[in-house]
């Protein structure tokens, strides 16, 4: 008995294999869609950026052309001008207490919306609206009317106007923004729905209460989106202007109490038109939100937790 071969499967006469494109032109079609970019980020960030590094060594007042004087504004800066330690001061004053405030107010919302079981949409929209009316001008002013004198904060406690003393100004900027709690609730909402439900059913079952379910499930399974709010309003509040502007009225007063870094910069900058020296300021801010990230990041192997991970 003989047996006959089957034929194997063939490709059919004069299918042609479809040739792929030579790695260059494939290179060139990357390169002309990312060209928007490249130009925007060359043209809008790159160059000012360079220009601003080369006039923070210079003194120039924006009708002159720039004399270079080397390091002069850097030293003035740090060992001539009480003022800049001052607005120092208030911005770390500020970062101190409006990120604290502010994240654990989105994270008490965000568990609030996530055991309710209707009207979740409807809040969540309603408490995201002041992260986005909340760095407007005109809500800023409308803060300072509240915190006036005569203002709604006055009439309801009789504490006085805020705006108008220097130990309370400086609060009333902050809750402005603690009041623009919006962005981050939303996303420590969908930390939160991304934690197993097993977790706590685990830890209920070892008689764990809502307390220690929260320090010992929610926290540290909510850990690496605790820390990306806190690395992303850390470097806001640090560079926070509307605000302290409006409510001072763009004068940084009562005495420097609401003075904070971006406003003076923006003093020495276009009113007193030392540009070289505010050139400085930026550079040096650049810097020490350079720092603070990467000091955020260094502590955070500590006490953030990933789960793909294990404990870091």
């Amino acid at each position: 008995m003989t047996t006959t071969a089957i034929p194997t499967a063939t490709k059919r006469a004069g299918a042609a294999t479809p040739k792929r494109r030579p790695r260059r032109e494939r290179e060139g079609a990357a390169w002309v869609f990312l060209s928007p970019w490249v130009l925007g980020a060359s043209v809008l960030t790159l160059l000012p950026m360079a220009v601003s590094l080369y006039l923070s060594f210079t003194d120039y007042n924006l009708f002159d052309p720039p004399h270079w004087v080397g390091l002069r504004n850097y030293t003035q800066m740090f060992t001539e001008d009480p003022r800049y330690w001052r607005s120092v001061v208030t911005t770390v004053t500020y970062v101190v207490i409006a990120v604290p405030l502010q994240l654990a107010l989105a994270l008490v919302v965000a568990l609030a919306l996530k055991s309710m079981k209707r009207g979740k949409a409807f809040y969540r929209s309603a408490f995201y609206a002041p992260s986005l009316l909340g760095a407007s001008m005109s809500i800023a002013l409308v803060w300072r009317a509240v915190f006036n004198d005569g203002g709604t904060v006055d009439n309801l406690f009789g504490t006085g106007g805020w705006v108008n003393k220097p130990g309370w100004a400086l609060l009333a900027v902050a809750l402005l923004t603690v009041w623009q709690f919006g962005a981050p609730m939303v996303i420590f909402l969908a930390g939160l729905q991304q934690i197993p439900a097993e977790l706590y059913e685990a830890a209920a079952v070892d008689g764990a209460g809502r307390w220690r379910q929260f320090l010992s499930v929610t926290v540290p399974m909510l850990s690496p989106v605790l820390f990306f709010n806190l690395v992303l309003q850390t470097i806001q509040a640090f560079q926070v202007f509307t605000p302290a502007f409006a409510v001072s009225a763009g004068k940084g007063g009562p005495a420097d109490s609401t003075l904070v870094y971006t406003m003076y910069l923006y003093d020495r900058g276009f009113v007193a038109s030392h540009m070289g020296y505010a050139s400085a300021m930026a550079w040096v801010l650049l810097l020490v939100i350079g720092v603070v990230t990467a000091v955020l990041f260094r502590t955070s192997r500590s006490w953030v937790f990933y789960a793909s991970e294990g404990d870091r």
